[in-house]
């Protein structure tokens, strides 16, 4: 995280509350993503033969979710990616960066391609976005790059525009809240944010990314292209992700095993040794409300009781999916 902006959130005493804002206008500090710049003549050719979104459709209003996959089609890490006038801005978890990075760096080989870790460059923010109409994933850039999620904006901006933006909207009333509430809202939203524990384990679909515009069937080739195809022209995903509440004191890490009690093989489309189980991606609470996404086989869910950890019970509900 830059230094300027860190201090400047420490001085504001606001940089991990623990208070969920009382009205739903808040902006929140988003210390746990991170930029990736992609930068370079080649930087758009070499992304669309890396990464399962179509690249070269992108623009300066129009920005995409989309994935990095290893040669098997598992999913390394899941980014929003940004068109900007250098090339492109890869917003990720901080703590995948460096694994993203590294990834991708062996396959520029001769291409004019600069893949910078901009950590220290930009600052991420995260505020309601009240009253407006907006397409899922438009952009648009003043003193600060917008993707639109709904009735949120995620803003990248330098440290002196970051702060300044921080100082308009609190003086018009919006309250300060920790990252945790955005993940929570990320959560509900259906986004399917990695992690170092849950990297490698998913092919793209199991994350709905399909639903959620992250993958080109159209555009070509790319790493683990040909599994995910495969997987979309001649079967389907025999996971997917869903999202869960249930009432706790704490919460689930991720890949903490979620259990179909009453599940019999006939209400599956899987066969395999976890045939009665599923898996917690992500886990955030407000309060003892906690919200997950879970992957776990497709079947008939009329059947069977979802119990986390063998004990809790969990209920299913609709995500707000951003299509």
């Amino acid at each position: 995280m830059n230094v300027e902006w860190k201090r400047f959130l420490v001085a504001q005493q606001t940089h991990f509350p623990e208070a969920t804002p009382p009205s739903e206008r808040f902006i929140v500090p988003l210390t746990h993503l991170a930029v990736l710049t992609i930068s370079g003549e080649d930087a758009g050719t070499f992304l669309q033969g890396q990464v399962t979104c179509h690249v070269l459709e992108l623009n300066a209003t129009q920005s995409s979710l989309g994935a990095i996959c290893n040669p098997k089609g598992r999913v390394l890490a899941v980014f929003l990616l940004i068109k900007c006038p250098e090339g492109f801005l890869m917003v990720l978890p901080a703590e995948q960066r460096e694994a993203v990075k590294k990834r991708l760096t062996p396959y520029i080989l001769r291409s004019r391609v600069i893949i910078t870790d901009s950590i220290d460059e930009w600052c991420l923010l995260g505020m309601s976005d009240e009253g407006h109409q907006h397409g899922v994933f438009s952009t648009s850039v003043d003193t600060a790059f917008r993707v639109y999620l709904d009735h949120r904006q995620l803003l990248i901006a330098k440290p002196v525009e970051a702060i300044s933006i921080w100082q308009t909207q609190t003086a018009l009333g919006f309250q300060t809240t920790d990252s945790a509430y955005w993940r929570y809202l990320d959560i509900i939203a259906g986004l399917p944010w990695l992690s170092t524990a849950t990297a490698e384990a998913y092919i793209p679909q199991m994350l709905n990314l399909d639903q959620l515009g992250g993958i080109s069937f159209t555009k070509g080739c790319y790493t683990g292209q040909e599994v995910i195809a495969r997987t979309h022209y001649l079967g389907k995903a025999k996971r997917a992700m869903f999202l869960a509440e249930c009432q706790l004191a704490y919460t689930p890490e991720p890949n903490t095993l979620i259990y179909l009690e009453g599940l019999s093989t006939a209400q599956v489309s899987i066969d395999d040794a976890e045939l009665s189980s599923g898996k917690v991606l992500m886990a955030e609470r407000q309060g003892d409300d906690c919200k997950m996404l879970i992957v776990m086989p497709i079947c008939d869910t009329t059947h069977f009781q979802l119990k986390l950890d063998n004990q809790h019970t969990l209920i299913l509900l609709e995500p707000s999916v951003l299509v």
